[in-house]
This record gives structure tokens, sequence and C-alpha cells, in this order.
């Protein structure tokens, strides 16, 4: 069999090493040059027997070359998958002129050198990483964590980016203080109706119309109101707005919201025992107790007094008193259980409790309607859809 013979290519990358030897800039500088050609062009530079000579190469040569070299060699290089990863790192490390190359492009870059960018380089790094197509979602939570108003500008511009639900939330929250934020978040594709609704609180009016725009405003109206909710209770309660503060508000006036969420509803005659099951299927078990007390004309300590209970008696009787069908309660009863460490424990121990509380002398048109309403499990009751009404926490 005939050997096979060395590529052209090959055999340029062995014979310019010689210039390796020489001192004069200008020789070292043609020979980076050259091999850098010579990568972009040539699939041989991804043989492991040709990597480690390329890193050796690379390291040394660019360590002494001026900065237009080491420009061209970032731009040759960007889009060039078996780059030596050394290299693509300390190009990406580099003057932000000579790095945009490579850290916009570069497949070799992984998300920890990503990441490691973002907490060593300089904004400008910062900015240029959030640029990055397809940037990847660990990648963008560091982003949202590190709250630089231009560099989380960035990323929100970034629609190819891969931002979870989660930290999309935090960008629109972010918004509110941040402005350049706000028309990005308002044409971003992950916006939903709920972030929606927080969005259009602090937009202006040509941002409001393009929101109104998107999603349909029945929906965007009831939304609305929910946000209203929102910050009605931060300002009674004097809360302040810092991304540290806010996450501290969430958890202290969680219950305030719930309580203006369920008034919110009643008003509008939304306030249905489907509400209950769909907040146990989204997990908001405060929301139920808040929804359950309302609709059952008791106490939220009741309630929670019934959920932590040795028997699921009590939270009968209460389920009962809001509307809820008897043979809707066992799910109901595992549903609370999942999100309640397994309380109510136990079985039933007897017959209702009858006495244990009476409807009020004047219940709420909707309840009275509602004692006969069966629900199913998708949370929307025979006799109208909550889905509408809904909140966000």
């Amino acid at each position: 069999m005939q050997a096979k013979p060395q590529s052209s290519s090959s055999f340029d990358v062995v014979a310019n090493l010689a210039l390796a030897r020489s001192s004069a800039p200008q020789d070292r500088e043609r020979l980076l040059i050259a091999i850098a050609d010579l990568c972009r062009s040539d699939s041989d530079c991804a043989r492991p027997e040709i990597q480690g000579l390329l890193r050796d190469l690379f390291l040394d040569l660019v360590s002494s070359a001026e900065q237009a070299i080491r420009l061209r060699l970032s731009k040759t290089l960007a889009e060039v998958p078996w780059a030596p990863h050394d290299l693509i790192k300390l190009l990406a490390r580099d003057e932000i002129e000579i790095a945009r190359p490579v850290v916009a492009k570069s497949p070799v870059l992984t998300d920890a050198d990503l990441i490691r960018l973002l907490l060593e380089a300089s904004v400008e790094h910062r900015i240029e990483v959030a640029r990055r197509p397809a940037l990847g979602a660990d990648v963008a939570a560091v982003i949202v964590d590190q709250a630089e108003p231009d560099v989380v500008t960035a990323l929100a511009n970034n629609t190819t980016a891969h931002v979870r639900d989660h930290d999309l939330s935090r960008m629109v929250d972010l918004s509110e203080r941040v402005a350049s934020l706000r028309a990005p978040m308002a044409r971003h594709p992950g916006l939903n109706v709920e972030l929606a609704a927080l969005l259009y609180g602090w937009v202006g009016e040509a941002l409001r119309q393009a929101i109104i725009d998107r999603f349909p405003l029945d929906t965007l109206d009831l939304q609305r109101a929910v946000t209203d909710s929102v910050h009605d209770v931060r300002s009674d309660l004097g809360l302040a707005q810092s991304p540290d503060a806010a996450e501290r508000d969430r958890s202290v006036d969680r219950a305030a919201m719930e309580r203006r969420v369920v008034a919110k509803l009643e008003a509008a005659g939304q306030l249905r025992p489907g509400v209950l099951v769909r907040a146990l299927n989204e997990g908001k078990l405060g929301l139920f107790m808040t929804a359950l007390a309302a609709l059952a004309g008791v106490s939220t300590e009741d309630v929670r007094t019934a959920i932590d209970s040795e028997q699921p008696d009590t939270l009968l009787v209460i389920c009962t008193l809001s509307g809820i069908d008897k043979g809707a309660f066992p799910s109901l009863l595992s549903m609370v259980r999942r999100l309640n460490e397994g309380r109510p424990s136990g079985g039933m121990a007897g017959p209702p409790i009858a006495d244990f509380a009476s409807p009020p002398a004047e219940r709420p048109p909707q309840n009275a309607r509602a004692l006969s309403a069966p629900i199913d499990s998708t949370g929307a009751d025979k006799k109208g859809s909550t889905s509408d009404a809904w909140s966000i926490f």
C-alpha cells in the first residue's frame, strides 16, 4: 500500500518552525500569523500530536507579539474549533479590542471560562460575554446575580441567550430601577403575561402599548390588578427596592400580597373553589390557605390549625364550607399533605364536627352558589375558569 503523502500544509508547519529560532520580532510574528492561518484552514491541526505543539508555539510567540498581531490572531482563531484552549483563554483576557472576537465567537471557550471572565475581567469583557450568541443558562444566571446595569441590559438584548424563567423574573424586577432594561425586556421572547404585568407597572406609555400589543388586554388587566396589589403592599409597608431588600420583601409581605390578591379575585367574582385546587397544583400553599379562609368564612389561623392537625376532619369541614365537593376532598388532601410535610396526618376520626365554624350570617353570593360546584384537577370549577384571574409570586 502506498503511504499517504504528507500534506503541504503540514509540511509548511514543519518548515516554519525554523522561524521560531529567530529572535527578530518580524520573524516571530511571521511565524505566528502563518500558523494561525494554517489553523484556520487545515483540519490536520485538530490532531492531538499537533495540538500540543501548536499550544506551546502560540503561547511562546504571543507573549512578545505586538497589539496588532494579537488582534489579527484573535480574529483568525475566533471561530476555529481546534484552536488551543490555553491560547484562546489568554486572548480572552487580553485588552477588550483583542479579546472581543474570541469572547464573542470562539467555540473553544467553556461556560466555566466565561464565568471566570465575569468574575475577573473588566466590565467591557462582561458586556461582551453577555452578548455572546446562544449564551448558556449558567452564565446568564451569574450575570443576573451580579446585577450590573450595563451587563444585564446586554443580556436582555441577547435574544439567543438561554435564560431560566427564574432569572428572567429577576431581570424584570431589576428593570424597575434600571431604565435601560425596560425596552429590551418588553420585547424579550421569554416574557410571559405575568412578567409583562409587572413590567407594565413601571414603563412609559410607548412600552405599555407594546406590551398590550403582545398580550390579550383582558388577561393583562387582571394581572395588572394583581401587580397593583403588590405595589400597594410594598408602599404601605415602606419596603425598600434594592435587589437584596426585594428578596427579603418577598418573604415579609407574601401573606399581605396573598390577602390583596384574594380580595381582588373576590371583587371580580373570580374567587371560586377552582382557585384552591390551582393554588395547590402550583405549590402555593399560602395562597390556598388565604383563599380557603375567605371562601369558608373562617380565619387563616383556623385554616393553618386545620392543615397542621393530627386528623383531616377539621380541614374537611372548612373545605365543605368553602364549596368544595366532598368527592374531591381526598385529592385535595393529598396535595395539601405534599406541600405541608405530610400534614394533616392520620385518618378521619369520625363524622365532621358540625359546630367548628358556621358560615357568616350573610355569605357572599358566589360562596353560596359555589357550595354545590364540583371541581376538577385542572383547578377550574364547572361554573367558570380562574385562569384569567391568577396571580404571580
